[in-house]
């Protein structure tokens, strides 16, 4: 049995993760987050998956039970919030707390989520701890592979595109900021776990991949897909960039960490893109084309209406 531990599991990423790998008869899954409630959705969809709540960047007792394990993937992350302590704890703290756990350990394959922003011009709270993080991995004696994934979605996503579809279901009016016309490479989140997969047989170790999506789509157009997959009769409205910009602001103050923010927005309109390699080829895994991906993200019968709780 292959024994796996994935970090932050309870998210986005690790749902389609357990997806993907819970279906292998020779793997063992073992799930970290601290977010209670979608461990227990988690257990729920997926019984076969050992789960332990726990704060990575605290140290209180659960670093002495996960040393045993042949492979670990690194998922945690804090994407969304005004704090800057956040990113600082959920990073960076959490990130040193593990590696010095599994530092002297004999490990197959460590498995870092990075992101495409390392490589972006945004300089925010989140793109500036995600260098940071990527850099711990490198420096660490770990067997490290490094997956840069652009902007991710699928089945249990509560912070992209799924609360754009969200959003869109219950506005009757949908604002762009500005054209909408920003580029943007969306992942699609099972075409990644298929690439996660083949990482942990441990024939790309050492090495660093830009995961971008292979298709280059605009923000409207994406808009205007989930609103044609999702048969949506909202109202597609454009909105000058500074105005939004000041209903994001206003939002924030009567929403703690709200799902869109004003930092968000400006990585949004940032006027570039990141490099396509071809990693169809050297994973042996095909892009699964957009607008599939978007349908079987909203309308899978029994997996598409789960949601799952925000940090």
């Amino acid at each position: 049995m292959r024994k796996i531990l994935i970090t932050g599991g309870a998210g986005l990423l690790g749902f389609n993760l357990c997806k993907v790998l819970s279906e292998k008869d020779d793997v063992q899954l073992t799930v970290l987050d601290k977010n209670l409630e979608n461990l227990k959705k988690l257990q729920i969809f997926f019984p076969s998956v050992n789960v332990i709540k726990a704060d990575l960047a605290v140290l209180d007792g659960w670093e002495k039970g996960i040393s045993n394990y042949d492979h670990l993937i690194i998922c945690h992350a804090q994407i969304t919030s005004l704090d800057e302590l956040d990113f600082e704890k959920n990073n960076i703290s959490s990130t040193k707390n593990l590696l010095k756990i599994f530092e002297n350990n004999n490990l197959n394959s460590c498995i870092h989520i990075s992101s495409s922003v390392v490589n972006s011009k945004a300089d925010d709270f989140y793109s500036r701890t995600k260098r940071e993080q990527e850099k711990l991995v490198i420096s660490s004696k770990l067997p490290y592979t490094i997956l840069r994934p652009t902007l991710m979605f699928g089945l249990f996503d509560r912070k992209h595109l799924g609360w754009l579809s969200k959003f869109m279901s219950k506005s009757p009016v949908f604002p762009i900021p500005g054209k909408g016309e920003y580029l943007r490479q969306p992942l699609y989140a099972k075409d990644f776990c298929r690439i996660i997969e083949e990482c942990l047989h441990g024939r790309h170790v050492g090495k660093v991949y830009n995961i971008s999506g292979q298709t280059k789509i605009f923000y409207i157009d994406i808009i205007r897909s989930i609103k044609k997959v999702t048969n949506s009769k909202s109202i597609i409205m454009h909105i000058p960039y500074s105005f939004f910009f000041i209903l994001l602001k206003i939002y924030s103050v009567f929403v703690t960490n709200p799902p869109f923010n004003v930092n968000q927005l400006r990585a949004l309109v940032i006027p570039e893109t990141f490099e396509i390699i071809d990693w169809e080829n050297i994973f042996s895994i095909k892009q699964t084309d957009f607008l599939e991906a978007l349908d079987e993200t909203f309308n899978d019968p029994s997996l598409s209406n789960l949601e799952l709780d925000r940090l």
